[in-house]
């Protein structure tokens, strides 16, 4: 694919300063199946992780076995947050009611804004091969829980590519790195979406915005996050960062590692879930799904 670099190793930005943020707590995914039966990984929304303020839920498909993924994502609503899926090997249809069609291609991300109601689907555009990829779901704050849907779907093209260390990588999806911005707008929670690449032996530093919680998952290899007791984090581990610092510290010192880092400011708001519904209080869930019955998404 065709990857926009917009600074190098020779151009380094400025070190990140402040604290240093630890890993507070490591979790390891629970196989589950979703939509018409495709099987993945429930990392966030699970007994041992159930949110992480503003992230509700984060899920790891990955099958190169047809059947676990073929049945796909059939139409279904969503009110109250947002979804975010990101591919990395695969071919995924997205359509909805509000006239959006796009293909997801490996290194392409959707970034679905459901707001007061949507009804898409995600279908697989392959009956073979590697399926791979992650869906993010996105808290919103009460005051844009109803507000209009938005769809951005962001081609691998558009997503620039920064150097941050000798042997360090990172795809900028949302947020900032290395001086270089993603292309993703998402000003309610003010969001940081990296997929980092270290090579064996690499290290780098990242800032952090103050106050937002963060996580690592690693989807290769193995990392080591922070320098605290619980630092090394193994494929399929997710490690949840502490607040108190405003940088992190990214090694792979014993093998290459492929990782995403997440952040996004809290809301500290009441949270209402039922199946794809996110609201604030159980009756804005009734009103939810009475609506979605009388066809007013």
């Amino acid at each position: 694919m065709s990857i926009a670099t917009h600074r190098s190793a020779a151009t380094p930005p400025d070190a990140p300063t402040g604290a240093l943020r630890e890993i507070t707590q490591v979790v390891r995914g629970r196989p589950t199946s979703d939509g018409a039966g495709v099987k993945l990984t429930r990392v966030i929304g699970q007994p041992a992780l159930d949110m992480l303020d503003p992230f509700l839920m984060l899920d790891e498909f990955r099958s190169d076995q047809a059947d676990d993924y073929l049945a796909g994502f059939p139409s279904h609503p969503h009110r109250g947050f947002e979804t975010v899926t990101y591919m990395l090997a695969g071919r995924m249809r997205h359509g909805d009611n509000q006239g959006n069609s796009g293909l997801l291609t490996a290194g392409s991300v959707q970034w679905m804004t459901a707001g007061r109601g949507i009804l898409h689907s995600e279908m697989p555009e392959q009956e073979d091969g590697l399926m791979w990829g992650f869906q993010l779901w996105v808290n919103l704050p009460a005051k844009d829980k109803m507000t209009a849907p938005r769809y951005q779907d962001i081609a691998p093209e558009r997503i620039p590519e920064v150097d941050l260390a000798k042997g360090v990588k990172a795809r900028v999806i949302a947020g900032e790195a290395g001086g270089v911005t993603g292309p993703v707008q998402a000003d309610a929670t003010a969001a940081v979406y990296l997929d980092l690449r270290l090579q064996q032996g690499s290290a780098t530093e990242l800032a952090l915005p103050a106050g937002h919680n963060a996580f690592v998952y690693v989807y290769e290899g193995q990392a080591r996050v922070g320098e605290g007791s619980r630092s090394d984090l193994l494929r399929g581990d997710l490690g949840v960062l502490d607040r108190d610092g405003e940088r992190v510290r990214i090694a792979a010192p014993q093998a290459p590692a492929r990782l995403i880092l997440v952040a996004g400011k809290p809301f500290n708001e009441p949270v209402a879930k039922y199946g794809p519904f996110v609201m604030n209080t159980q009756q804005q869930i009734v009103q939810a799904i009475e609506d979605f019955r009388s066809g007013r998404f």
